[in-house]
Order: structure tokens, then sequence, then C-alpha cells
């Protein structure tokens, strides 16, 4: 009897633990539950380590269709996890730091205060919510923070309303610059708007009749870039409609590792030096499914950039897709492993070029440019050996080697004042290793233009194109092995 009783007790004890154990574990997948919801805004943040292969594009998304225009479509929305609740503790709104949000109030104080607690929080978020203007003066948003800090925009950032609003002392070169930071992110479904036309307007500025002619007074003078990037990693911009900038929209500095996706920029065809996205010294870049309408570059790529990925853009009206200006002042220009496709070009003065002054060293190498609709452009493909942007330019020798550049299924039509194709290259350092394939470029109106331009330019022609391209020089040049001094390593 006292066998059976110890053995029930025994039982006991054993369903005991084992009921024990089941609700320890589902307390603790309650607890987890719950932190993952806490931390759900993680999950939309660039992460990863940084390495030499660019940016993977996200899921394929349909291209911008080129008949909703650059300036009047709403930006895309790229929520796909709903944001924290603003009163998260991880979430930083800015009225809570005494902003006004009327667009003519200077709310600079709030947002920095706002900034400096956020910086400080993993995961935070500055929001800018929606409904409200808010006017920021010039500012830099310094690092190094927390990781995951995110600047929500879902109202209206802007600038100062032209240089006689300017605050005496801020800088006439930059807005809102984001220095020395990690794994960060700028999105929202607001607008950053840049109130750029009189800085457009200043009788410095280098301004362009109908005719795509300069008229008036030439030159350059200070207007800021709208949104600077400086030596920062792991950044996303995705979802926000940028405009009207003095001068350029985004600029990207010394950086690497950059995502840039679903955005609207635009301004007037005719504002000056309004670059879309320009980017210089910075590595890994993915730029997708974004409209850029403008007066200067959809896109521009300086010296010292590699491994940038541009896939499904509508570019125009603007000056295209240009690698350079590359080499100005005898420097040394290093630029390689670019790939542009499945883009449409329309309206726009240029296609896609690359751009390099007399005098500069370096080299433009594994340059490819595919599967891109022109619409209607002056100089569809281009690599330009003489470039200048004053009256005249002295000659000089040394130039930036450019070898190993692809246009493969470039279809379209041009506009016939210019030649669709033009490849003027240095007399001393040829261009080699152009491949041409399925290019079939058709005027816009008038008669057809066969009369491409080639100078010293060396390449293959894999497929009949239209017009055709017959300057070509067929193999190598002869002083291709005294090119070694231009190779970069």
């Amino acid at each position: 009897m006292k066998t059976i009783i110890f053995h029930m007790e025994m039982k006991a004890r054993v369903l005991f633990a084992i009921w024990v154990a089941m609700a320890i574990s589902l307390h603790n997948a309650s607890i987890s539950q719950g932190r993952h919801t806490f931390h759900k805004p993680r999950k939309g943040k660039h992460t990863g380590t940084v390495t030499s292969s660019p940016v993977s594009p996200p899921p394929a998304s349909p291209v911008p269709s080129p008949e909703s225009g650059g300036s009047s479509s709403p930006a895309p929305s790229v929520r796909s996890d709903p944001y924290p609740s603003p009163d998260s503790d991880c979430v930083f709104d800015v009225r809570s730091y005494g902003a006004v949000g009327d667009g003519e109030t200077d709310d600079t104080a709030a947002f920095r205060a706002a900034w400096k607690e956020a910086c400080a929080v993993e995961s935070a978020t500055v929001l800018a919510p929606s409904g409200y203007s808010f006017m920021i003066t010039s500012s830099i948003f310094y690092g190094p923070c927390k990781p995951g800090l995110v600047l929500q925009v879902d109202g209206c950032l802007m600038p100062p309303d032209g240089p006689d609003s300017w605050p005496d002392g801020d800088s006439k070169q930059q807005w809102l610059v984001f220095y020395r930071l990690t794994d960060m992110k700028i999105t929202g479904e607001g607008t950053i708007e840049g109130n750029g036309d009189k800085w457009w307007d200043l009788p410095c500025k280098p301004h362009r009749g109908t005719d795509g002619i300069g008229s008036g007074s030439s030159g350059s003078c200070e207007s800021p870039a709208l949104i600077r990037f400086f030596m920062s990693s792991n950044l996303v911009v995705s979802g926000l409609r940028i405009q009207n900038s003095p001068q350029v929209h985004m600029k990207f500095d010394g950086c690497q590792g950059v995502l840039i996706e679903k955005l609207s920029i635009s301004s007037p065809k005719l504002s000056p030096n309004t670059d879309g996205i320009h980017i210089e010294n910075t590595k890994d870049v993915g730029i997708y499914n974004s409209m850029i309408s403008n007066g200067d570059d959809c896109i521009s790529i300086g010296s010292g950039c590699s491994n940038v990925d541009i896939e499904g853009l509508t570019c125009g009206p603007s000056h295209g897709i240009s690698i350079g200006s590359l080499g100005v002042h005898n420097s040394k220009a290093c630029v390689y492993n670019i790939t542009a496709r499945n883009l449409v070009i329309r309206e726009s003065d240029n296609g896609v070029r690359i751009k390099t002054w007399q005098g500069g060293s370096g080299s433009v190498s594994n340059i490819h440019f595919e599967n891109i609709q022109m619409e209607n452009v002056r100089n569809c493909m281009m690599i330009d050996q003489y470039y200048c942007n004053a009256k005249s330019c002295s000659n000089q020798t040394s130039a930036v080697y450019i070898n190993d550049i692809s246009f493969r299924n470039i279809k379209g039509t041009y506009d016939v004042r210019n030649a669709p194709v033009r490849f003027a290259c240095s007399d001393a350092v040829a261009c080699t290793n152009i491949t041409l394939s399925e290019v079939e470029l058709l005027p816009h109106e008038g008669e057809l233009l066969d009369d491409p331009f080639c100078w010293n330019a060396y390449g293959v022609e894999e497929t009949v194109t239209i017009p055709p391209v017959d300057c070509l020089n067929d193999g190598e040049p002869q002083n291709v092995g005294e090119l070694d001094n231009y190779v970069c390593s």
C-alpha cells in the first residue's frame, strides 16, 4: 500500500512540474511578444555590415509613370510597419519641445532639443507630425547617436524664405546637415520644401532661356544645398517629397551604405544648379523607384564613388544621369562599378553622360547603362573629355582614363538639335572598351541625324545601332600601355 501511495505522489509531482514549466513558457512567450511590439519600429531600419557590393534592390515595384510628372504626384508611402504611437517613450514629437509649426515661427531650437534627446536612445524617432509646417534655420544634426534613429517627417519642413530672410551668421552653403551618423533613417509622408525661387533669381545665377541657352549674367554664388549627409554610414532616405531646393536637393559626401527609394524630387525646369541627388566620395549606394524633375542633373556622381546601383527612376525634365564633372584643376578622380538600368529619361538636355576636364588623372571604369527609354532627349549618350563650363579652357594633355563603358538597350527619341551619340575623347588618353548593343534612337521630330560623333574612342557594336555609329574605332589604341599612370588602385 505504501508503495502505491509513493508512486502516486511521484506522479503528482511530475505532473505539477510539467504544469509549472508550461506556465513559465507561456509567461515568457507573452513577455517576448510584448517586447517585439515595443521594438517594432526597428524592423524598418537599414542594418547589416557594409560590404564592397552595392545595396541590394528592394522587391520589384512598378516604375512611376512618366505621365504623372515629378512635381504634381504625391510622394509614395513606404510604411510597411506601423510607426510608434506619439505617446511612446521612443518618439520625440518636436511639438513637445516648443515647435509651433505655423510656417513662420522659428522652430529650430525645438528640433535641436528633440534631436539631442532622441540621439541618446536606441531606435528613437524624432517626429514632425502632419498638419504642421516647421520653419528651421541652417542646422547641423550631429552624431554619433544610438543606432536606429529615425527622423519621421509627416508634416512640412522648410528653410527661411529666400536669402534676405536668412539669419546673419548662418551658412548659405547648406541647410540641413546630418554629420557622423550610423544606422539612421529619414522617412515619412511629408514634404521638405526648399523655398528656392528667390535664390534662383539672384543676378549672379546662370539664368537660362526657354531654348536652353544661357542668358543674363553667368557665374555662381552661395546658395544652400537642401539636405546634406556627411561622413555617415548605413543611411536610408525614403518616401518623402523634396522640392524647390535653392541648389542641390540632396547631397552625400564621405558616406558608405546608402539606400534611397520612393522619393519625389522636383523643381522647375529652368531652376539653376538644382541637382536631384549628388554623391561624392561615397560607396555602396542604391537609388530606386523614384521620380526626379529639376533644372540640372537628376543624379550626379562625383569623384571617389563606387558600387552605385540606380534602378527604376523616371528622370526629367532635367540634365539626365551624369558621372562628373571629374578632374577639375588637374585633380585625380576615381569612379568605378556604376550601373543605371530600367530608367525613363524624358524632355532632358542629356540622357546618360560622362564628363571630365582636361588635365585630370585617374579613371572611370566598369560603367553600365542598361534598359533606358529616352523621350525627346538631347545628347542621349555622351562621353565628353573636353568639359568646360567657362567661355574658354586651356588645352592639356593629361585626362581621366575612361574604360569599360557599356550602353545596352537604349531606345526612344532624341531632339534633333544634337546628334544622339557623342564620344569626344582625349587625344592623349583614348576611351577604350566601349560597347553598344540594341541602341535604337529616332528623331522626336524632323529628319534622322545619322552623324554620331566620335574622337579617339575605341569599342564595338554588338548589334546594328540606329543611327549607325561607324566612327567607333576597333581594337585598342597604340598608346594603351601608357595608361597605367591613370588607373586607380
